[in-house]
C-alpha cells in the first residue's frame, strides 16, 4: 500500500485535507457528509440515498471485515466517494469476498484515507453539508477547491431517475432472497435460514425511489408480495396491479425536484394504504400539500433518537437525509406529526388523520443500525387488513 498523499479532498470554503488514494484512480464532485455509524460501510456505499455525495465515515477505523455480495442495499455502490480516517490492512471475516479497496476500484469510485475525519465532522457541522471534490489523480489544492466551488450542488436536482430501475419487476418471486439470518453458520459455510416465510397474502407496490434490498426483505417476511415499480410509475399504472397497499422508499436528492412522484402519491391517497419512508415520507409531505427545507448537514447514523408524541416512546433509529418536511406547511387540520427528533425538533413521522396513510423519515429497516423500528412493518400489515374491513 502506498503512503504517498496522493489524495485530495477539498471543500468550496477552501479547506483542504491531503491524505493517501484507495479504490478507483479518479476525480469526482458531490456533496461532503458524515455519517456515525460504527459499522456497515459497505450497506452505505450501497444505499442509493448517497447518489452525488462523497461520505466521510467518523468511526476511526474502515475495511476491516471486507466485501461480500450478500450484504449490498442495491445494485452498485451509489456514492461519489469516500473519505475514511484508517483503511484495515488486514480483511478478517469468513463471509469476506472482496476488499474495500478492489470493491471502490472495480466501480470507478475514488477513496480516501488518512483524513482527520473528527475535524472535517466538526466543520461540516458547524458550516453544514458543503460542495466537495475528492481526488487520487494528483490534483493540487488549488484545483480541487475550485472543482467544488464550480459543482452544480444538490439542491433542485432529480437523482431518483438516476438510480431507480427502470423496468417494474416482482420481488422475490421463488423466496429465497428474504429470508432472515441465524447468527451461526454451517460447517462448509453456508448461512441456515432463521425461519420459514409466510404466505404472500397481500399484494403492494412498491415505488422504486432508491429502494434498499433490505426494505424488501422486510416487506415479505411480513406476508407482502412485493411489486416494484420505477419512480416514474403514474397512479393508474400502479392500481394497474390491484395493490392493497402502496410503500414509498428512500431515495437520493431533493424532493422538491420530484413533482412526478407528487402528483402519483396524490393520485393513490384515499385508493390504498400508503406507508412512505425517508424520500417516501418527504413525498408524501408534498402531497400533503407541504413542503421541505435543508438541513444544515442532515442526519446520516445510526443513533438518531425519535420520540412517538403520543405514547412518549424514544427510539434510536438509523438515518440518512438531507431535507426535512417542514411542519408549519402543512394542514394540521389533516395530517398529524407522530413524531419528531430529539436532538433538533424535526419532523419524524406523520399520519394522516382520515386516510390509512403514515410515514416515517429513518430507516425502521435498520441496514446498518439499531431494530427499534422494526414494528412498523408489522404495522403496515395492520393497516391494510383493517382497511380490508372496510373496503
Amino acid at each position: 500500500m502506498t503512503t504517498e498523499l496522493d489524495g485530495v479532498f477539498a471543500l468550496e470554503d477552501g479547506t483542504v485535507y491531503r491524505g493517501v488514494g484507495f479504490g478507483a484512480k479518479g476525480t469526482a464532485c458531490g456533496e461532503a457528509v458524515f455519517n456515525t455509524s460504527m459499522t456497515g460501510y459497505q450497506e452505505i456505499l450501497t444505499d442509493p440515498s448517497y447518489k452525488g455525495q462523497i461520505v466521510a465515515m467518523t468511526y476511526p477505523e474502515i475495511g476491516n471485515y471486507g466485501v461480500n455480495p450478500a450484504d449490498v442495499e442495491s445494485w452498485r455502490p451509489h456514492v461519489s466517494g469516500f473519505v475514511i480516517r484508517e483503511l484495515s490492512g488486514t480483511v478478517s471475516n469468513w463471509r469476506a469476498q472482496d476488499t474495500l479497496p478492489k470493491y471502490l476500484e472495480k466501480y470507478k469510485i475514488a477513496g480516501v484515507q488518512g483524513i482527520d475525519t473528527r475535524s472535517l465532522t466538526k466543520l461540516l457541522r458547524v458550516k453544514g453539508a458543503m460542495k466537495a471534490c475528492i481526488s487520487t489523480e494528483g490534483l493540487s489544492n488549488n484545483e480541487a477547491v475550485s472543482r467544488a466551488r464550480e459543482w452544480k450542488g444538490i439542491v433542485g436536482v432529480d437523482y431518483v431517475k438516476e438510480v431507480t430501475h427502470r423496468q417494474a419487476f416482482a420481488w422475490d418471486p421463488q423466496d429465497d432472497l428474504s429470508h432472515g439470518w441465524k447468527a451461526d453458520h454451517m460447517a462448509d459455510g453456508r448461512m441456515e435460514y432463521a425461519s420459514k416465510l409466510p404466505d404472500a397474502d397481500i399484494p403492494i407496490v412498491a415505488f422504486d425511489f432508491g429502494i434498499k434490498y433490505n426494505i424488501l426483505r422486510k416487506l415479505r417476511q411480513r406476508g407482502f408480495r412485493v411489486q416494484v415499480v420505477p419512480a416514474t410509475a403514474t397512479a393508474e399504472e400502479v392500481m394497474q396491479y390491484k395493490p392493497q397497499g402502496v410503500f414509498l422508499s428512500n431515495g437520493p436528492g431533493d424532493p422538491e425536484a420530484l413533482g412526478y412522484a407528487h402528483e402519483s402519491v396524490r393520485g393513490l391517497m384515499g385508493e390504498v394504504p400508503i406507508f412512505g419512508i425517508c424520500l417516501g415520507h418527504q413525498i408524501l409531505g408534498f402531497s400533503f400539500g407541504g413542503r421541505t427545507f435543508k438541513l444544515r448537514f442532515g442526519h446520516r447514523g445510526a443513533n438518531q433518537p425519535v420520540k412517538d408524541v403520543v405514547s412518549g416512546r424514544v427510539a434510536i433509529t438509523s438515518q440518512n437525509h438531507g431535507f426535512a418536511v417542514d411542519p408549519e406547511s402543512l394542514d394540521h387540520s389533516a395530517v398529524q406529526i407522530s413524531q419528531i427528533n430529539l436532538n433538533d425538533q424535526t419532523v419524524e413521522g406523520m399520519r394522516h388523520k382520515k386516510l390509512p396513510i403514515f410515514s416515517v423519515q429513518y430507516h425502521p429497516e435498520a441496514s446498518p443500525g439499531p431494530h427499534d423500528a422494526d414494528q412498523l412493518f408489522d404495522e403496515f400489515r395492520q393497516v391494510i387488513l383493517n382497511w380490508r374491513k372496510t373496503a
